[in-house]
Protein backbone atom coordinates (compact mmCIF):
# COMPACT_ATOMS: atom_id res chain seq x y z
CA UNK A 1 0.00 0.00 0.00
CA UNK A 2 2.77 2.45 0.89
CA UNK A 3 4.61 1.74 -2.37
CA UNK A 4 1.45 2.47 -4.39
CA UNK A 5 0.80 5.69 -2.47
CA UNK A 6 4.43 6.74 -2.92
CA UNK A 7 4.22 6.11 -6.68
CA UNK A 8 1.02 8.16 -7.01
CA UNK A 9 2.56 10.97 -4.93
CA UNK A 10 5.66 11.08 -7.13
CA UNK A 11 3.66 11.01 -10.36
CA UNK A 12 0.81 13.39 -9.40
CA UNK A 13 2.84 15.48 -6.87
CA UNK A 14 -0.08 15.51 -4.37
CA UNK A 15 -2.67 13.04 -3.09
CA UNK A 16 -5.56 13.12 -0.60
CA UNK A 17 -5.62 10.57 2.22
CA UNK A 18 -6.05 10.27 5.97
CA UNK A 19 -3.66 11.95 8.39
CA UNK A 20 -2.35 8.64 9.78
CA UNK A 21 -1.53 7.30 6.31
CA UNK A 22 0.06 10.59 5.29
CA UNK A 23 2.39 10.56 8.30
CA UNK A 24 3.52 7.00 7.61
CA UNK A 25 3.90 7.79 3.90
CA UNK A 26 6.14 10.73 4.72
CA UNK A 27 8.53 8.45 6.61
CA UNK A 28 8.51 6.03 3.66
CA UNK A 29 8.93 8.51 0.79
CA UNK A 30 11.46 11.03 2.08
CA UNK A 31 14.39 8.57 2.34
CA UNK A 32 13.70 7.52 -1.26
CA UNK A 33 13.78 11.17 -2.40
CA UNK A 34 17.09 11.61 -0.59
CA UNK A 35 18.52 8.61 -2.43
CA UNK A 36 17.35 10.04 -5.76
CA UNK A 37 19.74 12.99 -5.35
CA UNK A 38 22.64 10.73 -6.36
CA UNK A 39 21.78 9.47 -9.83
CA UNK A 40 23.57 6.12 -9.90
CA UNK A 41 22.66 2.55 -10.77
CA UNK A 42 22.80 1.47 -7.14
CA UNK A 43 20.45 4.21 -5.97
CA UNK A 44 18.04 3.49 -8.83
CA UNK A 45 17.92 -0.18 -7.91
CA UNK A 46 17.33 0.61 -4.23
CA UNK A 47 14.48 2.96 -5.08
CA UNK A 48 12.98 0.49 -7.58
CA UNK A 49 13.02 -2.26 -4.95
CA UNK A 50 10.73 -0.09 -2.80
CA UNK A 51 8.51 1.50 -5.46
CA UNK A 52 8.35 -1.36 -7.99
CA UNK A 53 7.30 0.99 -10.79
CA UNK A 54 9.54 2.10 -13.65
CA UNK A 55 7.46 5.18 -14.43
CA UNK A 56 7.64 6.39 -10.82
CA UNK A 57 11.40 5.80 -10.68
CA UNK A 58 12.06 7.72 -13.91
CA UNK A 59 9.79 10.57 -12.75
CA UNK A 60 11.60 10.69 -9.42
CA UNK A 61 15.10 10.86 -10.92
CA UNK A 62 14.27 13.15 -13.86
CA UNK A 63 11.89 15.77 -12.44
CA UNK A 64 11.76 15.52 -8.65
CA UNK A 65 15.48 15.09 -7.88
CA UNK A 66 16.71 18.28 -9.67
CA UNK A 67 14.20 20.49 -7.82
CA UNK A 68 14.97 18.89 -4.46
CA UNK A 69 18.76 19.03 -4.89
CA UNK A 70 19.22 22.12 -2.71
CA UNK A 71 16.78 21.05 0.03
CA UNK A 72 18.06 19.15 3.06
CA UNK A 73 14.93 17.27 4.07
CA UNK A 74 11.28 18.20 4.53
CA UNK A 75 10.29 17.34 0.97
CA UNK A 76 6.58 16.86 1.73
CA UNK A 77 3.84 19.00 3.26
CA UNK A 78 0.66 17.83 5.02
CA UNK A 79 -2.42 20.10 4.81
CA UNK A 80 -5.44 19.07 6.90
CA UNK A 81 -8.82 19.18 5.14
CA UNK A 82 -11.24 18.29 7.94
CA UNK A 83 -13.19 15.13 8.70
CA UNK A 84 -14.61 12.61 6.24
CA UNK A 85 -18.32 11.84 6.17
CA UNK A 86 -19.21 8.37 7.28
CA UNK A 87 -16.39 7.47 9.65
CA UNK A 88 -15.28 11.02 10.67
CA UNK A 89 -11.66 10.27 9.80
CA UNK A 90 -9.27 13.22 9.63
CA UNK A 91 -8.46 13.89 5.98
CA UNK A 92 -5.47 15.73 4.60
CA UNK A 93 -3.55 16.43 1.42
CA UNK A 94 0.11 15.45 1.22
CA UNK A 95 2.17 17.12 -1.50
CA UNK A 96 5.72 17.75 -2.60
CA UNK A 97 6.84 21.15 -1.35
CA UNK A 98 8.81 22.25 -4.41
CA UNK A 99 5.95 21.59 -6.85
CA UNK A 100 3.33 23.92 -5.38
CA UNK A 101 4.04 26.91 -7.63
CA UNK A 102 1.28 29.13 -6.22
CA UNK A 103 2.61 29.07 -2.67
CA UNK A 104 6.19 29.49 -3.88
CA UNK A 105 5.26 32.65 -5.83
CA UNK A 106 3.35 34.08 -2.86
CA UNK A 107 6.24 33.46 -0.47
CA UNK A 108 8.74 35.09 -2.84
CA UNK A 109 6.57 38.16 -3.38
CA UNK A 110 5.95 38.57 0.36
CA UNK A 111 9.61 38.30 1.30
CA UNK A 112 10.66 40.79 -1.36
CA UNK A 113 8.06 43.36 -0.36
CA UNK A 114 8.77 43.08 3.34
CA UNK A 115 12.53 43.36 2.92
CA UNK A 116 12.45 46.28 0.52
CA UNK A 117 9.76 48.15 2.38
CA UNK A 118 11.40 47.59 5.76
CA UNK A 119 14.81 48.79 4.63
CA UNK A 120 13.43 51.90 2.97
CA UNK A 121 11.25 52.83 5.88
CA UNK A 122 13.98 52.29 8.44
CA UNK A 123 16.52 54.28 6.41
CA UNK A 124 14.06 57.11 5.78
CA UNK A 125 13.10 57.38 9.43
CA UNK A 126 16.74 57.35 10.52
CA UNK A 127 17.64 60.07 8.02
CA UNK A 128 14.67 62.20 9.08
CA UNK A 129 15.62 61.92 12.75
CA UNK A 130 19.26 62.85 12.09
CA UNK A 131 18.24 65.83 9.91
CA UNK A 132 15.82 67.17 12.55
CA UNK A 133 18.44 66.81 15.29
CA UNK A 134 21.02 68.67 13.19
CA UNK A 135 18.57 71.48 12.42
CA UNK A 136 17.71 71.89 16.10
CA UNK A 137 21.38 72.08 17.02
CA UNK A 138 22.00 74.68 14.31
CA UNK A 139 19.08 76.81 15.52
CA UNK A 140 20.37 76.69 19.08
CA UNK A 141 23.81 77.78 17.93
CA UNK A 142 22.43 80.56 15.72
CA UNK A 143 20.63 82.34 18.61
CA UNK A 144 22.45 85.70 19.08
CA UNK A 145 22.54 87.80 22.25
CA UNK A 146 20.95 90.64 20.27
CA UNK A 147 17.85 88.48 19.86
CA UNK A 148 17.85 87.56 23.54
CA UNK A 149 18.09 91.19 24.83
CA UNK A 150 14.68 92.36 23.50
CA UNK A 151 13.07 89.41 25.21
CA UNK A 152 14.63 90.38 28.53
CA UNK A 153 13.52 94.02 28.08
CA UNK A 154 9.94 92.93 27.40
CA UNK A 155 9.95 90.76 30.50
CA UNK A 156 11.27 93.68 32.61
CA UNK A 157 8.61 96.02 31.21
CA UNK A 158 5.84 93.53 32.00
CA UNK A 159 7.14 93.12 35.54
CA UNK A 160 7.19 96.93 36.03
CA UNK A 161 3.61 97.21 34.73
CA UNK A 162 2.43 94.53 37.12
CA UNK A 163 4.14 96.28 40.02
CA UNK A 164 2.50 99.61 39.11
CA UNK A 165 -0.92 97.97 38.85
CA UNK A 166 -0.46 96.41 42.27
CA UNK A 167 0.47 99.80 43.77
CA UNK A 168 -2.56 101.47 42.18
CA UNK A 169 -4.85 98.77 43.52
CA UNK A 170 -3.35 99.09 46.98
CA UNK A 171 -3.87 102.87 46.92
CA UNK A 172 -7.48 102.47 45.81
CA UNK A 173 -8.17 99.99 48.58
CA UNK A 174 -6.56 102.29 51.14
CA UNK A 175 -8.67 105.27 49.97
CA UNK A 176 -11.85 103.19 50.11
CA UNK A 177 -11.05 102.05 53.62
CA UNK A 178 -10.41 105.66 54.72
CA UNK A 179 -13.74 106.81 53.27
CA UNK A 180 -15.58 104.01 55.08
CA UNK A 181 -13.91 104.90 58.37
CA UNK A 182 -14.78 108.62 57.95
CA UNK A 183 -18.43 107.78 57.35
CA UNK A 184 -18.54 105.66 60.46
CA UNK A 185 -17.02 108.45 62.64
CA UNK A 186 -19.61 111.14 61.56
CA UNK A 187 -22.50 111.04 64.16
CA UNK A 188 -26.15 111.32 63.15
CA UNK A 189 -27.79 114.83 63.38
CA UNK A 190 -29.93 115.41 66.48
CA UNK A 191 -32.92 117.77 66.04
CA UNK A 192 -32.36 119.31 69.52
CA UNK A 193 -28.91 120.41 68.53
CA UNK A 194 -30.35 123.01 66.10
CA UNK A 195 -32.00 124.93 69.00
CA UNK A 196 -35.45 124.60 67.52
CA UNK A 197 -37.71 122.32 69.44
CA UNK A 198 -40.52 120.64 67.60
CA UNK A 199 -43.85 122.44 67.79
CA UNK A 200 -46.34 120.61 69.90
CA UNK A 201 -49.12 123.11 70.86
CA UNK A 202 -49.72 124.87 67.56
CA UNK A 203 -48.42 128.31 68.68
CA UNK A 204 -46.25 130.33 66.30
CA UNK A 205 -42.64 130.82 66.83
Amino acid sequence: MLSNMACSLIVHKRITTTVAKAKTLRKYVEPLITKSKTDSTHSRRMVFSNLKSKDAVTELFREVAPKVATREGGYTRIIKLGTRQGDAAEMCMIELVDFNEIMLEESKSKTRRSRRGGKKKSSETAEAKTSTAKEEKKEEKKEDPSAIEPKQELAAQEAAREAKEKEVRAQELASEEKAIEAKEKIPAKDPKSDGTAPKTDGSKG
